[in-house]
């Protein structure tokens, strides 16, 4: 509702304006440490921007969007961010909380959600998607998310994705769905370092075709083919 999203913005931004005088009263810049103003306003767009005007006029050293990605349509997530965006400078970093919708729900997953990020000029991410999937057994590829309690992997002899560079490539889909069906913790941690690591790889090809200047062209062939076939997680 309209007023009581205004009313929690304004509390957000009196918060906002006593943590950063905390944060100088105590030094904690010459220290080198960095506080983040958070910008929300819900799915509104004129709250989104007074909140982002407002904490642009307190100066952090970077900013935060939260309150996306919390059941909401992608949709409406990226235009949240958008509002968002248009707003925060653009030489401080821009930090989008807690992306990351799982594959079940949004189709594209947390890698989308990324690029699509990064495509609007976002500089940081935080998710537990990576490491919460891994303990259901779940393993990003670049073709999509593969479930490795799937029979069909009971004698696949390829690792996780043979384009990604891991420690759990020593492994193969067969055993690590043996460790999955023995309930043993070894496949919760391989599952994870696979992960963390596709997403280590995603991160810098973003990075390098920003760089090269073919980041649109790239990030659309990346999608479409992360998509082309239905999700197995």
């Amino acid at each position: 509702e309209y007023g009581a999203c205004e009313k929690s913005l304004e509390r957000t931004l009196r918060w906002a304006g006593r943590c950063f005088d905390e944060y100088v009263r105590l030094g904690m810049p010459q220290s080198g440490r960095l506080l983040f103003g958070i910008a929300q306003g819900s799915c509104y767009k004129d709250l989104r921007q007074r909140c982002c005007r407002r904490l642009s006029e307190i100066d952090f050293p970077g900013y935060a969007i939260g309150g996306v990605s919390v059941g909401e349509p992608e949709k409406e997530m990226l235009e949240q961010v958008d509002y968002c965006t248009e707003i925060l400078p653009e030489e401080k970093p821009r930090y989008v909380m807690g992306v990351g919708t799982p594959p079940q729900i949004l189709r594209m997953g947390t890698p989308g959600n990324i690029i699509e990020g990064v495509y609007r000029g976002v500089d940081l991410f935080d998710c537990v998607m990576p490491t919460r999937l891994a303990r259901h057994a779940c393993a990003f590829t670049l073709d999509g998310e593969i479930n490795l309690k799937n029979a069909k992997f009971a004698e696949d002899p390829l690792p996780l994705d043979p384009e990604i560079d891991s420690y759990a490539s020593n492994f193969s889909r067969a055993y690590i769905r043996h460790l999955v069906k023995a309930n043993e913790m070894l496949a919760c941690t391989l599952i994870s370092i696979h992960n963390i690591r596709f997403f280590q790889i995603l991160t810098s090809q973003a990075r390098r075709h920003i760089q090269d200047g073919d980041f649109c062209q790239w990030s659309a062939e990346w999608i479409k083919r992360y998509r082309a076939n239905e999700t197995q997680a």
